[in-house]
């Protein structure tokens, strides 16, 4: 192997990523928006050091604070960048080490409102203009503070959220997107949340290095019947950076199987460049 993965190796083998990577298929060229709560310490952790380096952090942009840093907000989109971009031989690899990547934060984690679902439809606008080709969101709405506003089920249909017609349209633009299912699986609601229920998205359920079923991934149909999730990547026992000093630890949710399911998809489409996104959710689903 080109890479010799550490805590990773499960995680990546699993969708045999190594026999992208050997082939040359590592990312390069391929950029990636991440949409997140933030990323604590991606500019001083030494995980990151061949992204930052290498120049491949083309851009932030904070939306909840409108302001470019997102280096002191939440761990939480740093963790899941890590599944990606972490270049730390016999430690700890990730799935599209050579990505470059556009960071930004559209969640506010302090409340719960559908304009977080603005933020995301603002950072998918950007990203296209930007001439992104595949975005990786961990994060998903249903229940918000104000309860009036929350979605039911029935809501879950791929076309009346925010973030769910915002997330089709930027497929129109050509975008891949790929979506965490939601941790759901074991509370009352039971099933995937928004956007991962849009028509034109990969939502990405969890499971652990062997593809057993995590029992908190959010389970399917959408409520339009459509099969979801249609993939699912390691989410359960995920190597992860730690915030301390960037070495790997394990971590739980579908919002480290996106991640990792979206370094595959990247290395995918960077060697069959000529697909068009539906294309590529096609064939990750076969």
């Amino acid at each position: 192997d080109v890479y010799s993965y550490g805590s990773s190796n499960g995680q990546v083998k699993i969708h045999n990523g190594h026999f992208l990577h050997n082939l040359g298929f590592r990312g390069q060229g391929m950029q990636l928006a991440m949409m997140d709560a933030g990323f604590f310490h991606y500019q001083s952790l030494p995980t990151f050091d061949s992204i930052r380096n290498n120049n491949q952090i083309l851009g932030t942009w904070d939306f909840v604070a409108n302001e470019s840093s997102v280096d002191e907000d939440n761990f939480h989109g740093m963790q899941c960048l890590s599944t990606i971009a972490a270049n730390m031989p016999g430690v700890f690899v990730g799935t599209a080490p050579k990505t470059s990547f556009y960071l930004y934060r559209t969640e506010d984690v302090a409340s719960e409102y559908p304009i977080e679902e603005q933020n995301w439809a603002a950072a998918a606008e950007r990203a296209d203009s930007l001439g992104v080709d595949i975005t990786s969101t961990s994060l998903g709405y249903y229940d918000f503070d104000n309860a009036s506003l929350s979605y039911t089920y029935a809501n879950m249909n791929g076309n009346t959220s925010i973030s769910a017609r915002a997330a089709d349209m930027a497929a129109k633009k050509g975008m891949l997107n790929i979506i965490a299912a939601g941790n759901e699986g074991t509370s009352g609601w039971h099933y995937l949340i928004t956007p991962a229920d849009a028509d034109s998205v990969l939502a990405v359920g969890a499971v652990d290095t062997l593809g057993n079923v995590a029992t908190f991934s959010s389970y399917g149909p959408s409520a339009d019947g459509q099969i979801k999730p249609g993939v699912a990547a390691v989410g359960w026992r995920a190597a992860v950076a730690n915030t301390g000093n960037g070495l790997p630890v394990f971590g739980n949710g579908t919002s480290f199987a996106c991640p990792n399911m979206a370094g595959i998809a990247t290395c995918l489409w960077q060697a069959f460049p000529e697909v068009n996104n539906s294309t590529l959710i096609d064939v990750l689903h076969r």
